[in-house]
Protein backbone atom coordinates (compact mmCIF):
# COMPACT_ATOMS: atom_id res chain seq x y z
CA UNK A 1 0.00 0.00 0.00
CA UNK A 2 3.13 2.60 0.82
CA UNK A 3 4.76 1.57 -2.61
CA UNK A 4 1.44 2.22 -4.29
CA UNK A 5 0.58 5.63 -2.16
CA UNK A 6 4.57 6.99 -3.63
CA UNK A 7 3.70 5.98 -6.84
CA UNK A 8 0.37 7.98 -7.05
CA UNK A 9 2.43 10.97 -5.75
CA UNK A 10 5.32 11.15 -7.89
CA UNK A 11 2.88 10.52 -11.15
CA UNK A 12 0.93 13.42 -10.01
CA UNK A 13 4.41 15.42 -9.50
CA UNK A 14 5.08 14.49 -12.57
CA UNK A 15 2.40 16.17 -14.65
CA UNK A 16 1.92 19.34 -12.70
CA UNK A 17 -0.91 18.53 -10.25
CA UNK A 18 -1.60 21.56 -8.21
CA UNK A 19 -2.36 20.13 -3.95
CA UNK A 20 -3.93 24.14 -3.91
CA UNK A 21 -5.94 26.20 -6.12
CA UNK A 22 -4.59 29.36 -6.98
CA UNK A 23 -6.51 31.62 -4.72
CA UNK A 24 -5.51 29.26 -1.83
CA UNK A 25 -1.75 29.95 -2.66
CA UNK A 26 -1.95 33.20 -3.20
CA UNK A 27 -4.19 34.15 0.11
CA UNK A 28 -1.65 32.20 2.09
CA UNK A 29 1.48 33.68 0.37
CA UNK A 30 0.39 37.70 -1.28
CA UNK A 31 4.46 37.68 -2.89
CA UNK A 32 2.93 35.06 -5.45
CA UNK A 33 0.28 37.46 -7.43
CA UNK A 34 2.93 39.73 -8.35
CA UNK A 35 3.66 37.29 -11.40
CA UNK A 36 6.96 38.52 -12.62
CA UNK A 37 7.54 40.95 -10.02
CA UNK A 38 7.83 37.37 -7.63
CA UNK A 39 11.02 37.93 -5.21
CA UNK A 40 12.94 33.92 -6.31
CA UNK A 41 13.09 33.76 -2.39
CA UNK A 42 9.29 34.24 -1.78
CA UNK A 43 8.06 31.58 -4.12
CA UNK A 44 6.65 28.34 -3.19
CA UNK A 45 9.09 25.93 -1.09
CA UNK A 46 11.48 23.80 -3.34
CA UNK A 47 12.08 20.02 -2.80
CA UNK A 48 14.64 17.71 -2.09
CA UNK A 49 16.20 16.60 -5.22
CA UNK A 50 16.35 12.71 -6.54
CA UNK A 51 19.53 11.16 -6.37
CA UNK A 52 21.41 10.61 -9.56
CA UNK A 53 20.18 6.92 -10.68
CA UNK A 54 22.86 4.29 -9.67
CA UNK A 55 26.18 3.87 -11.61
CA UNK A 56 25.49 7.25 -12.95
CA UNK A 57 27.20 10.87 -12.74
CA UNK A 58 26.56 14.19 -13.39
CA UNK A 59 29.06 15.78 -16.08
CA UNK A 60 26.99 18.90 -17.52
CA UNK A 61 24.85 21.67 -16.98
CA UNK A 62 23.24 23.33 -19.32
CA UNK A 63 20.73 26.57 -18.21
CA UNK A 64 19.41 29.81 -18.81
CA UNK A 65 18.11 31.96 -16.05
CA UNK A 66 16.30 35.32 -15.99
CA UNK A 67 18.12 38.70 -14.07
CA UNK A 68 17.24 39.01 -10.54
CA UNK A 69 14.92 41.38 -9.01
CA UNK A 70 15.19 45.18 -10.54
CA UNK A 71 13.59 48.58 -10.47
CA UNK A 72 10.41 49.05 -12.64
CA UNK A 73 11.08 49.53 -16.13
CA UNK A 74 9.22 52.49 -17.14
CA UNK A 75 9.47 56.26 -15.74
CA UNK A 76 5.61 56.17 -15.70
CA UNK A 77 5.46 53.36 -13.80
CA UNK A 78 5.70 55.38 -10.80
CA UNK A 79 5.24 58.47 -11.73
CA UNK A 80 1.54 58.18 -13.39
CA UNK A 81 -0.04 56.78 -9.70
CA UNK A 82 1.98 59.55 -8.02
CA UNK A 83 0.87 62.06 -10.45
CA UNK A 84 -2.62 61.51 -9.77
CA UNK A 85 -2.51 61.52 -5.49
CA UNK A 86 -0.75 65.19 -5.94
CA UNK A 87 -3.33 66.40 -8.23
CA UNK A 88 -6.00 64.86 -5.32
CA UNK A 89 -4.04 66.46 -2.56
CA UNK A 90 -3.96 69.43 -3.68
CA UNK A 91 -7.34 69.48 -4.31
CA UNK A 92 -8.40 68.60 -0.75
CA UNK A 93 -9.87 64.53 -2.43
CA UNK A 94 -7.92 62.51 -0.48
CA UNK A 95 -8.44 60.14 2.50
CA UNK A 96 -6.62 60.02 5.25
CA UNK A 97 -5.46 56.50 4.04
CA UNK A 98 -4.88 58.09 0.19
CA UNK A 99 -2.90 60.50 2.12
CA UNK A 100 -0.75 57.99 3.43
CA UNK A 101 -0.68 56.34 0.10
CA UNK A 102 1.11 59.62 -1.31
CA UNK A 103 3.42 60.14 1.86
CA UNK A 104 4.97 56.39 0.87
CA UNK A 105 4.88 56.77 -3.02
CA UNK A 106 6.33 60.38 -2.17
CA UNK A 107 9.66 58.80 0.29
CA UNK A 108 10.42 55.96 -2.19
CA UNK A 109 10.05 57.76 -5.32
CA UNK A 110 13.99 59.89 -4.92
CA UNK A 111 15.15 56.09 -5.24
CA UNK A 112 14.31 55.25 -8.44
CA UNK A 113 15.78 58.33 -9.99
CA UNK A 114 18.29 56.98 -12.60
CA UNK A 115 17.52 53.49 -11.61
CA UNK A 116 15.08 52.42 -13.97
CA UNK A 117 15.27 48.44 -15.01
CA UNK A 118 18.42 48.21 -12.54
CA UNK A 119 19.22 45.34 -10.72
CA UNK A 120 18.67 45.61 -7.06
CA UNK A 121 20.44 44.60 -4.22
CA UNK A 122 17.38 41.91 -3.51
CA UNK A 123 18.22 40.75 -7.13
CA UNK A 124 22.29 40.41 -6.71
CA UNK A 125 21.47 37.90 -3.50
CA UNK A 126 18.78 35.84 -5.46
CA UNK A 127 21.78 34.85 -7.86
CA UNK A 128 24.01 34.62 -4.85
CA UNK A 129 22.04 31.66 -3.64
CA UNK A 130 21.30 30.14 -6.87
CA UNK A 131 25.28 29.85 -7.88
CA UNK A 132 25.59 28.42 -4.18
CA UNK A 133 23.32 25.93 -4.51
CA UNK A 134 24.15 24.46 -7.91
CA UNK A 135 27.91 23.71 -6.27
CA UNK A 136 25.94 22.09 -3.45
CA UNK A 137 23.20 20.28 -5.65
CA UNK A 138 26.18 19.31 -8.58
CA UNK A 139 29.51 18.64 -6.71
CA UNK A 140 30.27 16.62 -9.82
CA UNK A 141 30.18 19.36 -12.03
CA UNK A 142 31.21 22.55 -10.08
CA UNK A 143 34.07 21.22 -7.64
CA UNK A 144 36.05 19.03 -10.49
CA UNK A 145 40.01 20.80 -11.16
CA UNK A 146 40.23 22.97 -13.95
CA UNK A 147 36.00 22.79 -14.58
CA UNK A 148 35.11 24.94 -17.41
CA UNK A 149 32.70 27.77 -17.16
CA UNK A 150 30.61 29.55 -20.41
CA UNK A 151 28.91 32.09 -19.52
CA UNK A 152 27.04 34.45 -21.60
CA UNK A 153 24.27 37.04 -20.96
CA UNK A 154 22.31 39.67 -23.07
CA UNK A 155 23.75 43.22 -23.41
CA UNK A 156 21.29 44.36 -20.38
CA UNK A 157 23.27 45.94 -17.24
CA UNK A 158 21.30 43.99 -15.30
CA UNK A 159 21.57 40.34 -16.70
CA UNK A 160 25.12 41.10 -16.80
CA UNK A 161 25.55 41.44 -13.02
CA UNK A 162 23.03 38.78 -12.49
CA UNK A 163 25.76 36.49 -14.64
CA UNK A 164 28.35 38.11 -12.42
CA UNK A 165 26.65 37.23 -9.12
CA UNK A 166 26.27 33.73 -9.89
CA UNK A 167 30.25 33.41 -11.49
CA UNK A 168 31.08 34.93 -8.70
CA UNK A 169 29.97 32.16 -6.27
CA UNK A 170 30.58 29.12 -8.10
CA UNK A 171 34.18 30.61 -8.62
CA UNK A 172 34.23 31.27 -4.40
CA UNK A 173 33.63 26.87 -4.49
CA UNK A 174 36.19 26.04 -6.94
CA UNK A 175 39.28 28.28 -7.53
CA UNK A 176 40.60 26.08 -10.41
CA UNK A 177 37.45 26.95 -12.23
CA UNK A 178 38.02 28.38 -15.75
CA UNK A 179 35.56 31.56 -16.32
CA UNK A 180 34.26 32.29 -20.09
CA UNK A 181 32.19 35.03 -19.58
CA UNK A 182 30.89 36.81 -22.91
CA UNK A 183 28.37 39.64 -23.90
CA UNK A 184 27.57 40.71 -26.93
CA UNK A 185 25.20 41.72 -29.55
CA UNK A 186 26.32 38.58 -31.28
CA UNK A 187 24.31 36.18 -28.47
CA UNK A 188 21.01 38.22 -29.03
CA UNK A 189 19.43 35.97 -31.81
CA UNK A 190 19.31 33.31 -29.40
CA UNK A 191 19.24 34.91 -26.28
CA UNK A 192 16.56 37.81 -26.44
CA UNK A 193 15.06 36.42 -29.82
CA UNK A 194 13.04 38.88 -31.66
CA UNK A 195 9.25 37.75 -32.80
CA UNK A 196 9.52 36.55 -36.23
CA UNK A 197 7.60 34.23 -38.63
CA UNK A 198 3.96 32.47 -37.41
CA UNK A 199 5.04 33.90 -33.46
CA UNK A 200 4.91 37.39 -35.06
CA UNK A 201 1.54 36.75 -37.19
CA UNK A 202 -0.35 35.29 -34.29
CA UNK A 203 1.27 37.84 -31.35
CA UNK A 204 -2.23 39.94 -31.83
CA UNK A 205 -4.73 37.38 -31.22
CA UNK A 206 -6.34 36.98 -28.22
CA UNK A 207 -6.12 40.81 -27.46
CA UNK A 208 -10.14 41.43 -27.44
CA UNK A 209 -10.26 38.57 -25.11
CA UNK A 210 -7.87 39.61 -22.88
CA UNK A 211 -9.74 42.84 -22.99
CA UNK A 212 -12.88 41.70 -22.28
CA UNK A 213 -11.50 39.50 -19.40
CA UNK A 214 -9.46 42.20 -17.62
CA UNK A 215 -12.32 44.19 -17.90
CA UNK A 216 -14.63 41.48 -15.93
CA UNK A 217 -12.10 41.21 -13.15
CA UNK A 218 -10.79 44.55 -12.54
CA UNK A 219 -13.04 46.74 -9.42
CA UNK A 220 -11.42 49.54 -8.39
CA UNK A 221 -14.79 51.41 -6.96
CA UNK A 222 -13.91 49.96 -3.35
CA UNK A 223 -10.71 51.16 -3.77
CA UNK A 224 -11.44 54.35 -4.90
CA UNK A 225 -13.52 54.90 -1.85
CA UNK A 226 -10.66 54.06 0.64
CA UNK A 227 -8.20 56.52 -1.14
CA UNK A 228 -10.74 59.20 -2.10
CA UNK A 229 -12.94 61.40 -0.01
CA UNK A 230 -15.01 62.49 -3.43
CA UNK A 231 -16.43 59.88 -5.64
CA UNK A 232 -17.69 62.71 -8.52
CA UNK A 233 -14.20 63.47 -8.65
CA UNK A 234 -12.61 60.76 -9.41
CA UNK A 235 -15.03 59.77 -11.69
CA UNK A 236 -14.20 63.09 -13.57
CA UNK A 237 -10.49 62.78 -13.03
CA UNK A 238 -9.32 59.43 -12.54
CA UNK A 239 -8.93 56.43 -14.63
CA UNK A 240 -9.79 54.32 -11.94
CA UNK A 241 -9.17 51.09 -13.24
CA UNK A 242 -5.88 51.95 -14.55
CA UNK A 243 -4.62 53.36 -11.01
CA UNK A 244 -5.64 50.31 -9.46
CA UNK A 245 -3.50 48.53 -11.66
CA UNK A 246 -0.63 50.87 -11.51
CA UNK A 247 -1.02 50.92 -7.77
CA UNK A 248 -0.60 47.15 -7.29
CA UNK A 249 2.50 46.80 -9.88
CA UNK A 250 4.26 49.21 -7.08
CA UNK A 251 3.01 46.97 -4.77
CA UNK A 252 4.04 43.77 -6.42
CA UNK A 253 7.61 45.05 -6.78
CA UNK A 254 8.22 46.36 -4.07
CA UNK A 255 9.28 42.81 -2.60
CA UNK A 256 12.37 43.49 -4.79
CA UNK A 257 13.71 45.90 -2.81
CA UNK A 258 15.15 46.36 1.26
CA UNK A 259 12.42 48.50 2.26
CA UNK A 260 9.40 48.50 4.97
CA UNK A 261 7.76 50.69 2.80
CA UNK A 262 4.10 48.30 1.39
CA UNK A 263 1.20 48.86 -0.92
CA UNK A 264 0.19 45.05 -0.82
CA UNK A 265 -2.47 46.04 2.31
CA UNK A 266 -4.13 48.33 0.32
CA UNK A 267 -5.90 45.74 -1.82
CA UNK A 268 -8.00 42.28 -0.11
CA UNK A 269 -7.58 38.86 -0.90
CA UNK A 270 -10.20 38.92 -3.64
CA UNK A 271 -8.47 41.75 -5.25
CA UNK A 272 -5.20 40.64 -4.99
CA UNK A 273 -6.46 37.39 -6.76
CA UNK A 274 -8.41 39.21 -9.78
CA UNK A 275 -5.38 41.74 -10.30
CA UNK A 276 -3.58 37.94 -10.82
CA UNK A 277 -5.51 36.26 -12.49
CA UNK A 278 -5.75 39.17 -15.29
CA UNK A 279 -1.61 39.16 -15.55
CA UNK A 280 -1.82 35.55 -15.71
CA UNK A 281 -4.09 35.81 -18.68
CA UNK A 282 -2.25 38.36 -19.92
CA UNK A 283 1.19 36.36 -19.78
CA UNK A 284 -0.58 33.03 -20.98
CA UNK A 285 -2.16 34.60 -24.20
CA UNK A 286 1.66 36.57 -25.43
CA UNK A 287 4.10 33.49 -24.28
CA UNK A 288 2.16 30.54 -23.36
CA UNK A 289 0.80 27.61 -25.57
CA UNK A 290 -2.34 29.48 -26.21
CA UNK A 291 -5.01 27.78 -28.62
CA UNK A 292 -6.16 31.72 -29.11
CA UNK A 293 -2.70 32.46 -30.56
CA UNK A 294 -2.38 29.00 -32.34
CA UNK A 295 -0.22 27.82 -29.58
CA UNK A 296 3.03 28.78 -31.10
CA UNK A 297 4.25 31.57 -28.82
CA UNK A 298 6.65 29.12 -27.08
CA UNK A 299 8.60 28.97 -30.55
CA UNK A 300 9.60 32.79 -30.00
CA UNK A 301 12.32 30.43 -28.26
CA UNK A 302 13.68 28.40 -31.20
CA UNK A 303 16.86 29.55 -31.46
CA UNK A 304 17.59 29.20 -27.91
CA UNK A 305 16.33 25.61 -27.88
CA UNK A 306 18.54 25.13 -31.05
CA UNK A 307 21.72 26.62 -29.06
CA UNK A 308 20.71 23.96 -26.24
CA UNK A 309 20.31 21.02 -28.18
CA UNK A 310 23.61 22.03 -30.81
CA UNK A 311 25.51 23.40 -27.64
CA UNK A 312 25.00 19.78 -25.62
CA UNK A 313 26.08 18.23 -28.61
CA UNK A 314 29.88 18.90 -28.67
CA UNK A 315 29.93 18.41 -24.68
CA UNK A 316 32.56 16.06 -23.57
CA UNK A 317 34.01 16.62 -20.92
CA UNK A 318 32.72 18.40 -17.32
CA UNK A 319 31.38 21.71 -17.63
CA UNK A 320 28.68 24.15 -17.95
CA UNK A 321 26.99 26.79 -19.64
CA UNK A 322 24.87 29.04 -18.57
CA UNK A 323 22.99 31.87 -20.27
CA UNK A 324 21.10 35.22 -18.45
CA UNK A 325 18.54 37.03 -20.25
CA UNK A 326 14.56 37.53 -19.33
CA UNK A 327 11.65 36.92 -18.37
CA UNK A 328 10.09 36.88 -21.95
CA UNK A 329 12.43 33.99 -23.04
CA UNK A 330 12.35 31.78 -19.60
CA UNK A 331 8.52 31.46 -19.92
CA UNK A 332 8.13 30.27 -23.48
CA UNK A 333 11.49 28.26 -22.84
CA UNK A 334 9.70 26.25 -20.16
CA UNK A 335 6.51 26.10 -22.15
CA UNK A 336 8.18 25.26 -25.67
CA UNK A 337 10.15 22.27 -23.31
CA UNK A 338 6.81 21.43 -22.08
CA UNK A 339 8.44 21.29 -18.43
CA UNK A 340 6.20 19.96 -16.22
CA UNK A 341 2.46 20.99 -17.35
CA UNK A 342 3.83 24.73 -18.77
CA UNK A 343 2.80 23.56 -21.65
CA UNK A 344 -0.70 22.90 -21.13
CA UNK A 345 -3.17 24.53 -23.65
CA UNK A 346 -6.12 25.64 -21.87
CA UNK A 347 -9.18 27.08 -24.04
CA UNK A 348 -11.20 29.06 -21.09
CA UNK A 349 -9.10 31.68 -19.37
CA UNK A 350 -11.52 31.63 -16.78
CA UNK A 351 -10.19 28.59 -15.90
CA UNK A 352 -6.23 29.35 -16.87
CA UNK A 353 -5.36 29.13 -13.34
CA UNK A 354 -6.41 25.76 -12.78
CA UNK A 355 -3.87 24.24 -15.02
CA UNK A 356 -1.22 27.23 -15.64
CA UNK A 357 0.30 29.72 -12.69
CA UNK A 358 2.58 32.07 -14.27
CA UNK A 359 4.58 32.55 -10.92
CA UNK A 360 5.62 28.64 -11.03
CA UNK A 361 7.69 29.47 -13.86
CA UNK A 362 9.11 33.08 -13.73
CA UNK A 363 9.98 34.59 -10.43
CA UNK A 364 12.50 36.94 -10.63
CA UNK A 365 16.18 35.45 -10.96
CA UNK A 366 14.13 32.11 -12.53
CA UNK A 367 15.81 29.61 -14.07
CA UNK A 368 16.13 26.42 -16.41
CA UNK A 369 18.81 23.59 -15.77
CA UNK A 370 18.93 20.63 -17.22
CA UNK A 371 21.17 18.12 -15.71
CA UNK A 372 23.47 15.65 -18.07
CA UNK A 373 24.41 12.22 -16.76
CA UNK A 374 27.09 9.54 -17.74
CA UNK A 375 27.85 5.97 -16.51
CA UNK A 376 30.71 6.26 -14.34
CA UNK A 377 34.06 4.91 -15.34
CA UNK A 378 33.80 1.11 -15.70
CA UNK A 379 30.05 1.22 -16.76
CA UNK A 380 28.19 1.84 -19.80
CA UNK A 381 24.58 2.98 -20.27
CA UNK A 382 22.74 6.20 -22.18
CA UNK A 383 23.44 9.97 -21.48
CA UNK A 384 20.18 10.57 -19.11
CA UNK A 385 18.88 14.04 -18.25
CA UNK A 386 16.87 15.78 -15.61
CA UNK A 387 15.21 19.07 -15.96
CA UNK A 388 14.97 22.01 -13.13
CA UNK A 389 12.46 24.48 -13.40
CA UNK A 390 13.68 27.08 -10.24
CA UNK A 391 15.65 24.22 -8.71
CA UNK A 392 12.44 22.31 -8.89
CA UNK A 393 12.47 18.89 -10.68
CA UNK A 394 9.85 18.62 -13.35
CA UNK A 395 8.63 16.81 -15.72
CA UNK A 396 9.71 16.08 -20.01
CA UNK A 397 7.47 15.61 -22.57
CA UNK A 398 8.52 11.72 -23.26
CA UNK A 399 8.47 8.13 -21.61
CA UNK A 400 10.37 7.26 -18.88
CA UNK A 401 10.44 4.64 -16.22
CA UNK A 402 12.81 6.15 -13.54
CA UNK A 403 11.29 9.77 -13.55
CA UNK A 404 12.97 12.56 -13.40
CA UNK A 405 15.77 10.79 -15.38
CA UNK A 406 14.95 10.51 -19.43
CA UNK A 407 17.30 8.96 -22.08
CA UNK A 408 18.60 12.15 -24.07
CA UNK A 409 18.77 10.83 -27.38
CA UNK A 410 14.59 9.98 -26.93
CA UNK A 411 14.63 13.76 -25.76
CA UNK A 412 16.60 15.04 -28.12
CA UNK A 413 14.91 13.04 -30.74
CA UNK A 414 11.08 14.90 -29.71
CA UNK A 415 12.59 18.27 -29.71
CA UNK A 416 14.10 18.03 -32.88
CA UNK A 417 11.13 16.74 -34.67
CA UNK A 418 9.00 19.86 -32.77
CA UNK A 419 11.39 22.15 -34.58
CA UNK A 420 11.41 20.31 -37.38
CA UNK A 421 7.41 20.35 -37.97
CA UNK A 422 7.14 24.13 -36.70
CA UNK A 423 9.95 25.54 -39.54
CA UNK A 424 8.00 23.02 -41.94
CA UNK A 425 4.72 25.27 -41.31
CA UNK A 426 6.73 28.10 -41.68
Amino acid sequence: MKRLFFLVAVAALAIGVQAQTAREEIKANRFLSASNYLDYNNQLATEALTPAPKGYEAFYLTHYGRHGSRWLIGRQEYDAPLMVLREAHRNGKLTEVGEEVLKKLEAFHPTTINRLGELTTVGERQHHGIGKRMVQNFPEIFLTKNVNINARSTVVIRCILSMEAECEELAAANPTARFHNDVSESFQYYLNAPWEGQVRKNSGKGREELSKFRYENTHPDRLMKVLFNDQTWVYNNVQASSLMRQLFDIASNMQSHDTDIEFYSLFTDDEVYDLWRVNNAGWYLNYGAAPQTGGVMPFSQLNLLKNIIATSDTITTTQATLRFGHEVCVMPLACLLELGNCGVVVNDLNKLDEQWRNYRIFPMASNIQIIFYRPKKGKTGDILVKAMLNEREVSLPIQTDQYPYYKWADLRKYYMDKIAKYEANE
